[in-house]
């Protein structure tokens, strides 16, 4: 069978979950099942994958599944428990009281909120977390997850305090080798690796410089009552404001504090001061911008998650102390991170499972503290005893988690095991690489030297398949640093593009919006979410693998293994 066949089988789960989400807008729980049985399908018969291994992959890919679910119950029961407690009310009023415009909110909660808590904590938590606040302060719900899921792109490379560089890039290339190469040439591992940091926080500041504006533009086209693009570029000069506020210090922590800081310093900056700005009307528009009312909205819109602020709220409830739960979230998340003791014990917890079914290298493990959803769930529980809940109020907030969590689950079993086995598929009795690298030799095989366009379109792809751009790094840096040798490359700034386009890709990882969406009760329009984030996530890549084209022909940027 010829590598174009078999590219095309590798890439078919892949089309046929697109079309039939995006374009007969089946929802994923119909979707996932049957793209997983063509998956499993074409790696028995096509690849000679074993079965032993495909059911190894699947066990793997359940494991993933409850970690992910995890993370949504504790985004889920933190919304519920502030919803309960009146913190959500409060928060409301704040977020109103600093501007009522919603072109204003979203940038200050999406972009700029958002980025802090990905940089705190990554895999997927902020659209899990930003999604039900925007939800719970008047946003339609498709347009909460549509937000949430468009800033899984600047800062995801720096996600979880650096994790998809630090242990996606470093583990994903044959760094025993290339240190060899390096110090025959004067240098080494830690300089190359700071070239490729710099070059992704860079490649994303050109990149995220517009999509703010881009956020904004989104929501009073498919959201605004007149349809128009015009009026969210009435709001440039705040979005653009807003863009390099959390760009610059993320350009500055990048290049002189390393991969783990740049999206929680970027964040947290920018947050600070267009809040301030907000709050003194500085750059923002005369005219304020609003959602129509409810009853205008389509059916589409609405979620099932009902937080009726009025009702619940008993209370009034101090600003600071509202916000505290989501301060102490990211501050025990760091603190996870950076704490070496603290981490450690944390992951005590952990269940593991090594070679499962007897499979080399196929591992799965599932932290109940260190996870994201555990320290969620830690917060709820000092949140009760911080807002002096009841316990009729929180026994309600776990029952609401639990029920919404249940169609999410249904999803996610098919769609990480699908997932696995496609990258599993490496072992095989036809001596085939695994269905992500075959299909990304293929296109790079077929473009030659254009091959840079196409580099963070590669990464997408493995961020798609994997809804982790750390996933994605694992299986592809190697091969995008082997192709940059080949075409006589910066092989840094190659595995950059690598790192950036998977970052983008998150925007349309399917379990990713299944995830959000379940959070705001919305399963089931998964299709919907992605024919609006296939927009951001072109810009992102036709312009990255265009910065990279630049950068490598017309600036003619180099790193030390360079060939010449």
């Amino acid at each position: 069978m010829s590598t174009g066949v078999l590219a095309l089988l590798a890439f078919l789960p892949i089309i046929t979950a697109g079309i039939l989400l995006i374009g007969f807008r089946m929802p994923a729980r119909y979707v996932m099942p049957l793209t997983y049985a063509l998956a499993v399908v074409i790696a028995l018969a096509a690849w000679g994958v074993s079965a032993n291994r495909v059911i190894a992959s699947t066990l793997q890919g359940l494991i993933q599944s409850i970690g992910l679910l995890w993370i949504i119950f504790g985004a889920l029961l933190l919304l519920n428990t502030l919803k309960h407690s009146g913190a959500i009310s409060t928060i409301r009023s704040g977020f109103t009281s600093i501007s009522p415009d919603r072109r204003v909110q979203v940038i200050l909660i999406a972009w700029l909120f958002g980025s802090f808590i990905e940089g705190a904590s990554g895999f997927g938590t902020p659209a899990a977390v930003a999604a039900p606040l925007m939800v719970a302060i008047g946003f339609p719900a498709m347009a909460a997850v549509v937000f949430g899921m468009m800033i899984q792109s600047t800062p995801v490379s720096f996600g979880a305090v650096g994790t998809p560089m630090i242990v996606g890039v470093q583990s994903g290339v044959d760094r025993a080798s290339i240190s060899e190469e390096l110090i025959a040439v004067g240098s080494n591992w830690e300089a190359f690796f700071h070239i490729i940091t710099s070059e992704v926080a860079i490649l994303h500041a050109l990149c995220g410089t517009f999509l703010p504006l881009l956020l904004v533009m989104v929501m009073t086209r498919f959201f605004g009552r007149n349809k128009s693009w015009s009026e969210g570029l009435a709001i440039a000069p705040f979005a653009l404001a807003a863009a390099f506020a959390m760009s610059i210090p993320y350009v500055l922590s990048a290049v002189f504090l390393g991969a783990e800081f740049p999206s929680m310093i970027g964040g947290l900056v920018g947050l600070s001061l267009m809040t301030l700005a907000a709050k003194n009307r500085i750059f923002v528009p005369k005219q304020s911008w609003d959602f129509p009312p409810a009853s205008e909205w389509s059916k589409e819109w609405f979620g099932s998650v009902d937080i009726k602020l009025e009702t619940l709220a008993k209370r009034q409830i101090p600003l600071a102390l509202a916000w505290a739960p989501y301060l102490l979230l990211a501050v025990v998340l760091v603190l996870s991170r950076t704490i070496t003791p603290f981490g450690d014990a944390l992951k005590t917890t952990t269940v593991a499972f090594s070679n499962i079914l007897g499979e080399q290298g196929i591992s799965g493990d599932f932290p109940l503290l260190f996870s994201p959803g555990g320290i969620l769930v830690m917060i709820c529980v000092i949140t009760v005893f911080l807002h002096r809940m009841s316990f009729d109020g929180f026994r309600k907030a776990i029952g609401e988690s639990s029920s919404t969590l249940l169609g999410a689950g249904f999803v996610l079993i098919f769609t990480v095991p699908m997932v696995r086995v496609m990258i599993n598929s490496g072992v095989n009795a036809n001596d085939i690489p695994s269905m992500p690298v075959l299909v990304a030799g293929w296109v790079s095989a077929q473009v030659g030297a254009v091959y840079p366009f196409f580099a963070p379109a590669v990464g997408a792809l493995g961020a798609f398949l994997a809804g982790s751009n750390t996933v994605s790094n694992l299986m592809l840096s190697q091969f995008q640093f082997s192709v940059a040798q080949g075409l006589g490359l910066s092989s840094a700034l190659m595995v950059a593009g690598q790192s950036v386009g998977a970052a983008a890709g998150n925007m349309i990882a399917i379990h990713n919006v299944v995830a959000a969406s379940a959070t705001v009760g919305l399963l089931g329009k998964e299709g919907a979410t992605l024919r609006i984030t296939i927009l951001p996530t072109i810009y992102y890549l036709v312009l990255s693998g265009t910065l990279l084209l630049v950068g490598f022909y017309v600036l003619g940027i180099s790193d030390p293994l360079t060939a010449r």
